[in-house]
C-alpha cells in the first residue's frame, strides 16, 4: 500500500511539475479553457471592444445589410440532391433561419418557382426542443429513400446527435436509431443494420476524437449489444464502415485512417474483413460495371510498370478482392492538371479536371472492356462543379460559375449530351465594369505560382489599389474560381482589388502540389504566398501600405505566419478561425488527425523546424505588425478557439493593437446561421476598409 501511495504520489508531483513548466512557458493556458468563466470574460471584453470599432465603420452597416440580402435571397439557386423521383434540399432565408429540408419533383423543380413539400423545419423544432439546433445533414436510405439518420448539431459544432427520421410521415422514429452528441460515424446497411462508430466510452476514441471502433448495430437492440467487427488503434484519426450501394450490387467497407492522408481498406464480406491490397495513399473512387476506380497519390510500381501519382486506375473488383493487380489506366493528368472528383450516372462515368486551375468535364463510357472520352464544355476559364447524380439515370446537375459570372444550374444527360439551363443566379453586383487577369508569381526556389486578379477595367497600376489577397495551401484543397456575390460588394464596388493565390500544399496541380509544403516543406506555402504578394507590389497593382491579406482555418495559419515573418509587406490581416499555437495544436481537440500535414511537434528535431514559422512563437513586442483582426467561434470543435485567443492576449500584452471577435456559435465555419455569417463579413470587411481605404 505505502508502494502504491508513494508511485501515485510520485506521479502526482511530475504531472504538477509539468504543469507548472507549461504554464511557466505559456501564461495563456487558462485561455484554452473554451467555457472557462475567466475566459469567457476575457471574450466578452475582447469582443465589445472590437465591434464598437468596427460597427462604427462607415460601410458596416451597407455591408451587413447587402450581405444578409444576398444570403437570404429567393434568387438563389435551390442545390438539389437527387433521391429517386425526389430532389431533396436544405433552405434557409429570413423565414427560416436555421432552414428547411424539403423536396420537389424534377417537373416541379425546373418551374420558374417550384412547390416544395417540406420535410423537416429545423426553427421549429429547436423551439419545441429548446435546444439551438444546427443542421449537419442527413442520408437515406437505398433504394427506396423512405428512411434517414438525420445529423444535428448544438450550435454548429462537428459534434452531432443522430436521429432516425421517417420521410413519407414526417417525423423521428419512434425508438429507431439514435445517438447523443459525438463526432459519430455512421451508414446504413440496410433498414434494420447499420454501421456506427461513436464514443462508446472510455478508449473508444482516437487521439484526434474520433471513432476507432466500428460496430454493426441491429434495429430494436441496444445500443451496448452492437456488434464490434473493427478496432482500429487509438493513434490512428478515425476508422468506419460504409455500404457503397448499388444495382451491380452493394460492397461494404471498413477503413481505417492511420493517418489524415492514409487509409487501410477492407471489404466486409460474409461475417469476414478482406484487406484490399493496394498503397496507403490511395482513395477508391466509385464502382462501375464491376470496376473499382482508385485515385493515386503517389507512383505505384507493379510488375515494372509504373502507374503515375494523381492518375486514376480501374480494375475489376473481384480482381483485386482476390488480390490481383490487374489494372488500367483511366486518367493520367499532365503537370497542370489533376483530377478533382468523379461521379457517376447510370452508364456513365463523369470526372472533373482542372487544368491551370481551370475546370473541364468528361464523360467516359466503358463498353466491350475499353474506354471512351467526350468533353461535356458549358463555359470557358471558370468552374465546373457536379451538383449531383443518380445511379438510376443519366441526367445529372452541373454548376457553372467565375469570379464574374453568377452561378448557373444545368441539367445534362451524359447519353445525348444535351444541355438545359434550370436554374441562375442573379447578378448581384454590376460585373461589367472588372475583369480577371491570371498571374504569375516565381516563389523563392523559382517554382511558378498561378494567381487570379479581379479589378476594374480601368484599374491603374500605379500601386494605389487597395488589395486583398486570399490563400490557403493545405490538405489538397484548390482554390477555383468562384461567383464573387458578396465580395464583389464588400469590397469590389468599394475600389479594392481582390486576388486569390494557388499556392503549394493546395491542390490545383494535384497530390505532388500538395506534398510540396508537408511537414519540413510547410515554408514553401508561406514562400509562395509572399511571392505572390511581392509580384503585386512590383507590377504595381499595389503597395505594402494597401495590401491586406485573409485566410481560414489552414489558412488562418498561413496569413498569420507571413505576417510574422514579412510584417513590412502587409498592412491588414484577417485570420479566421485559425491555428496559430504549432506547439500544442495536436493536444488541442482535432489537431492530433493533422500530423500528417504539419508533424509532430512532439518530435524534438520536428519541433526545431516548426517553431521557426509558429506565429504564436515568433511574435515580438519590438517589431511593428499590420493591423491584424483575428476571429473564432466558442463552439469550433475542430480548430480550438483558444489559437486565436492566446495569439490576441500576447500580442495586446505586447502593446500591439489587434481586433478579435469571438462567435458563441457557428463551429468551424464561424457562423451558424445567414445573420451571424453576414455580422461576420461586415465586420470583416470594415476593418479591411479601415486599414486599406480609409487615408
Amino acid at each position: 500500500m505505502r508502494k502504491a501511495k508513494f508511485f501515485a504520489t510520485l506521479l502526482f508531483s511530475l504531472f504538477s511539475l509539468s504543469f507548472l513548466r507549461a504554464q511557466e512557458e505559456d501564461q495563456y493556458l487558462w485561455l484554452e479553457e473554451v467555457l472557462g468563466q475567466k475566459a469567457l470574460e476575457w471574450v466578452k471584453i475582447q469582443n465589445q471592444e472590437s465591434t464598437s470599432k468596427l460597427e462604427g465603420v462607415p460601410v458596416f452597416r451597407s455591408i451587413y445589410e447587402k450581405t444578409l440580402e444576398i444570403l437570404n435571397s429567393p434568387a438563389r439557386i435551390p442545390y438539389v440532391s437527387i433521391y429517386g423521383n425526389y430532389l431533396y434540399n436544405f433552405w434557409r432565408d429570413a423565414e427560416h433561419p436555421r432552414g428547411i429540408w424539403r423536396r420537389t419533383t424534377f417537373e416541379e423543380y425546373k418551374k420558374k418557382e417550384p412547390q416544395w413539400e417540406v420535410i423537416l423545419d429545423i426553427d421549429k423544432l429547436a423551439r419545441e426542443e429548446n435546444e439551438n439546433w444546427v443542421w449537419r445533414g442527413a442520408q437515406l436510405l437505398y433504394p427506396n429513400y423512405e428512411r434517414a439518420l438525420v445529423m444535428l448539431s448544438r450550435g454548429g459544432a462537428d459534434a452531432s446527435v443522430m436521429r432516425e427520421f421517417d420521410i413519407p410521415s414526417k417525423s423521428f422514429v419512434k425508438d429507431g436509431f439514435q445517438l447523443p452528441e459525438a463526432k459519430s460515424s455512421v451508414a446504413w446497411i440496410d433498414r434494420d443494420n447499420i454501421f456506427v462508430g461513436t464514443d462508446f466510452g472510455p478508449g473508444s476514441l482516437t487521439t484526434s476524437g474520433y471513432p476507432r471502433i466500428v460496430k454493426v448495430w441491429k434495429r430494436g437492440t441496444p445500443l451496448e449489444e452492437a456488434k464490434t467487427i473493427y478496432e482500429g488503434k487509438e493513434t490512428s484519426v478515425s476508422a468506419g464502415g460504409y455500404r457503397m450501394f448499388s444495382k451491380e450490387g452493394n460492397i461494404d467497407f471498413v477503413v481505417e485512417s492511420p493517418t489524415f492522408f492514409t487509409s487501410t481498406y477492407y471489404v466486409f464480406k460474409d461475417g469476414k474483413l478482406i484487406k484490399l491490397e493496394i498503397p496507403p495513399d490511395a482513395e477508391i473512387e466509385s464502382f462501375f460495371k464491376g470496376n473499382l476506380l482508385i485515385r493515386l497519390k503517389s507512383d505505384w510500381n507493379i510488375d515494372k510498370k509504373i502507374f503515375k501519382q494523381g492518375s486514376v486506375i480501374v480494375g475489376k473488383f473481384e480482381d483485386i478482392l482476390s488480390g490481383k493487380k490487374n489494372f488500367n489506366i483511366l486518367i493520367e493528368p499532365t503537370e497542370y492538371s489533376s483530377v478533382q472528383g468523379i461521379s457517376r450516372t447510370k452508364n456513365y462515368l463523369l470526372v472533373n479536371m482542372l487544368e491551370n486551375v481551370v475546370s473541364k468535364l468528361y464523360r467516359f463510357s466503358f463498353e466491350k472492356d475499353k474506354w471512351s472520352k467526350k468533353e461535356i464544355s458549358l463555359g470557358d476559364k471558370g468552374n465546373l462543379s457536379i451538383s449531383s447524380t443518380d445511379e438510376e439515370r443519366d441526367d445529372f446537375f452541373v454548376n457553372y460559375e467565375n469570379f464574374l459570372t453568377p452561378s448557373a444550374l444545368y441539367l445534362v444527360s451524359a447519353e445525348s449530351m444535351r444541355i438545359e439551363k434550370i436554374k441562375s443566379m442573379p447578378e448581384f453586383f454590376d460585373s461589367s465594369s472588372y475583369k480577371v487577369m491570371q498571374f504569375q508569381a516565381i516563389s523563392k526556389d523559382g517554382t511558378k505560382i498561378p494567381y487570379f486578379a479581379v479589378m476594374r477595367k480601368d484599374c491603374n497600376f500605379n500601386g494605389k489599389n487597395p488589395t486583398l489577397l486570399y490563400g490557403y495551401g493545405g490538405f489538397e484543397i484548390a482554390l477555383r474560381p468562384s461567383y464573387l456575390s458578396v465580395v464583389g460588394n464588400a469590397w469590389l464596388d468599394k475600389g479594392g482589388v481582390y486576388v486569390v493565390a494557388n499556392i503549394r500544399g493546395g491542390g490545383e496541380f494535384g497530390p505532388k502540389w500538395h506534398q510540396a509544403a508537408l511537414k519540413k516543406n510547410r515554408h514553401k506555402a508561406f514562400e509562395d504566398f509572399i511571392a505572390v504578394a511581392e509580384d503585386l507590389i512590383k507590377r504595381k497593382i499595389t503597395s505594402p501600405e494597401k495590401l491586406g491579406i485573409m485566410g481560414g482555418s489552414n489558412g488562418g495559419l498561413l496569413v498569420g505566419s507571413v505576417s510574422m515573418m514579412r510584417p513590412d509587406l502587409f498592412k491588414a490581416v484577417v485570420c479566421q478561425v485559425p491555428l496559430l499555437d504549432m506547439r500544442r495544436y495536436s493536444k488541442l481537440l482535432a489537431g492530433a488527425s493533422w500530423i500528417d500535414e504539419y508533424g509532430d511537434p512532439d518530435d524534438p528535431d520536428m519541433w526545431e523546424y516548426i517553431k521557426t514559422y509558429s506565429p504564436y512563437h515568433n511574435v515580438k513586442k519590438d517589431l511593428k505588425y499590420p493591423k491584424i483582426f483575428f476571429t473564432t467561434s466558442t463552439r469550433d470543435d475542430r480548430v480550438h478557439p483558444g489559437h486565436a485567443r492566446k495569439m490576441t492576449a500576447k500580442m495586446k500584452d505586447m502593446g500591439h493593437e489587434v481586433y478579435y471577435y469571438e462567435n458563441t456559435e457557428g463551429g468551424h465555419a464561424g457562423a451558424a446561421n445567414n445573420q451571424q455569417r453576414a455580422y461576420m463579413t461586415a465586420l470583416s470587411y470594415s476593418f479591411l476598409y479601415l486599414q486599406l481605404m480609409v487615408d
